[in-house]
């Protein structure tokens, strides 16, 4: 038994002789804010994304390896970890090294990983926030937390909703959630802003056209 288990576990015990709730739970608030295309969304999660500090880019599923592998490049990256789910084009027009995401990976050995590309589950357009729920093709947790050059692709417009309520619609609450809304930032009392504290300093979006998307 883990830690998670012992605490649920205690909780339960100590609501086992709650009365039930019966009231209903009020659900009335807005879904979204105001009405807009799918198009209009699109742009607002890339406003709200670059607002964040992410950089963002665009291109279509045939671009997408040369886009990762400019990205790469560019960086000066010597070594990239991948999920074990993701799709092995997006890195076809690479030719980084590429570090596995192994459950015994120590955090020194991360921290000496130069970028990593993942996937997404959903990506929300009003908060400019991009959400991975550990899937193959996302991996473990700590693997966007200890690098510091995050490239993310979100499909469009297919993984994009407008709201946090139609976000959390698509998530399953038990599976290990993690809330990005830009670069890993902190700031100091002067409000000094100190990137890269407990995430990646880099956040790249790259934004892959799949479909036809509506813009009236």
């Amino acid at each position: 038994m883990n830690s998670r288990e012992r605490i649920l576990g205690r909780v339960r015990r100590a609501l086992a002789d709650a009365p039930a709730d019966e009231a209903p739970i009020a659900r009335d608030y807005l879904r979204e804010h105001g009405r807009r295309t799918v198009a209009e969304t699109v742009e607002l999660l890339a406003e709200n994304l670059a607002d964040y500090r992410a950089v963002v880019h665009r291109t279509d599923i045939e671009g997408l390896p040369g886009v990762i592998a400019g990205l790469l490049e560019k960086r000066g990256a010597s070594s990239v970890l991948v999920p074990p789910g993701l799709d092995e084009e997006w890195l076809a027009a690479t030719g980084v090294p590429r570090v596995a995401d192994r459950a015994d990976s120590t955090p020194g050995e991360l921290d000496r990983v130069d970028s990593v590309v993942t996937a997404c589950a959903v990506a929300i357009a009003e908060t400019g926030t991009i959400v991975l729920d550990g899937s193959p093709d996302q991996g473990r947790r700590r693997i966007t937390l200890v690098p510091d050059h995050h490239i993310c692709v979100v499909r469009v417009p297919g993984q994009v909703v407008s709201s946090v309520p139609q976000g959390l619609e698509r998530l399953d609450p038990a599976r290990p959630l993690t809330w990005i809304s830009g670069p890993s930032a902190t700031s100091d009392i002067e409000l000094d802003r100190v990137e890269g504290v407990h995430g990646p300093r880099t956040l790249e979006v790259v934004l892959v056209g799949q479909g036809r998307i509506e813009s009236t």
